[in-house]
């Protein structure tokens, strides 16, 4: 027995008023957003399709020591493209949800057009380039409600720096780290100056419901073998966040940590804790936040257990303020990592800034223009200073 199947696009409002659920969309693909683009329905079921797409011109100068030298490029931004299909129905009293998202990428460097090259060859032409995939990001299921909240399993974003990277403005652009001579389909953004990425990890997480503006969420994680050589243990991650209200003014405040340890010669604990917040009062929006970490890999390079010099230290800030004008956002970020510890001799520090400004075409544009300017010193990471400048010019379409 079926019932008809159903199409149909959404109504949505201007694209400002819905960019945290369309980023979120994004990357959390939270299917109830009006983000969504197009939905099927057929009985209780359904199954919404949304996405990003996006595409920028990158100019940057880099300096280093005494050697200067200048990149342009066509790349993606902080985000790669992203397509999600994402189940949903509810059943017994449980809400359930499915979801699969795929990442493909418009990067792709080659001295011979149509070749695409992997750097590790040499720059040989007909090498397999590992730079256009697609990347698999997404692929879980959840089920719970209101009373007794939400249970996950499968890969999606990670608990500890989720909140923080979903409040940074260049995820709509490029931000830093764009590497104008490396195919990769992400730019980083301000990952490794202020924040480390939480990436997409197989996990098993609950939530709690919200109560009063208060919600939890903790979990184990697919161990990572950054030193020694066993996993006897799952990782673990847990963040608590509070939204509030007051007047025209609006919220909220986190908290995240995240632990793991490993076994053998050579192994160590990695931990970290976090604390952020944001606030908002009618077109004004500010982003305060800052980590600790031992042990939990480089965070000027901003890798969660990338860990080549032991068991370091890193600590890092990152403030943001936006300003919305009718249909345009202007903004401005500053952000710093620092390493130390381990087997590194000095301590090496990594910080940007970037003015930004996001123009709303229309309910799906939006349009970016930024300047950013990095540097990094520490004569283990940084050996001769690093100095870069990058302008972008570009925008994204999200459906």
């Amino acid at each position: 027995m079926q019932s008809k199947l159903s199409s149909h696009r959404n109504t949505r409002p201007s694209t400002f008023a819905l960019l945290p659920a369309a980023v979120g969309a994004a990357l959390l693909a939270l299917a109830a957003t009006p983000a969504q683009a197009i939905s099927f329905s057929q009985g209780d079921a359904t199954l919404d399709i949304n996405g990003t797409v996006n595409g920028f011109y990158s100019h940057r100068t880099e300096e280093r020591g005494s050697v200067k030298t200048t990149d342009s490029a066509l790349t993606n931004g902080l985000l790669p493209g992203w397509i999600n299909f994402v189940f949903t129905t509810k059943v017994e009293g449980l809400d359930i949800k499915a979801h699969v998202g795929f990442a493909p990428g418009i990067n792709d460097k080659s001295d011979v057009v149509g070749l695409p090259s992997d750097p590790s060859c040499g720059g040989s032409t007909g090498c397999d380039s590992p730079f256009t995939q697609i990347d698999t990001r997404n692929l879980y299921f959840q089920f719970g409600n209101t009373e007794w909240g939400t249970v996950k399993f499968g890969r999606d974003i990670g608990l500890f720096g989720q909140k923080i990277i979903l409040s940074d403005m260049t995820l709509l652009g490029l931000g830093g780290n764009s590497y104008a001579s490396t195919p990769f389909n992400t730019t980083f953004g301000m990952i490794g100056h202020g924040y480390m990425y939480t990436g997409f990890q197989p996990q098993i997480t609950y939530t709690t419901p919200a109560v009063g503006g208060f919600s939890a969420s903790a979990g184990i994680f697919d161990p990572n073998k950054f030193a020694g050589d066993e996993t006897k243990d799952p990782g673990f991650q847990a963040m608590a966040n509070y939204d509030w209200k007051a007047g025209t003014a609006k919220g909220s405040v986190w908290a995240g940590a995240v632990h793991q340890r490993t076994s053998g010669a050579g192994s160590f604990n990695a931990n970290g804790f976090e604390l952020g917040a944001k606030v908002g009062i009618g077109a004004f929006e500010a982003v305060a936040y800052g980590f600790d970490a031992s042990g939990l890999g480089l965070s000027t390079v901003g890798a969660l257990y990338l860990s080549p010099f032991g068991k370091t230290d890193g600590k890092g800030y990152f403030v943001q303020g936006t300003y919305t004008v009718g249909k345009t956002k202007f903004g401005i970020n500053f952000g710093e990592n620092r390493d130390s510890g381990g087997a590194l001799a000095d301590t090496n520090k990594f910080r940007s800034a970037t003015v930004g400004v996001y123009h709303s075409l229309n309910k799906y544009i939006t349009l970016v223009g930024e300047y950013n300017q990095e540097r990094g010193d520490g004569d283990d990471l940084f050996a001769g200073d690093l100095k870069t400048r990058t302008i972008s010019l570009g925008g994204i379409i999200m459906f």
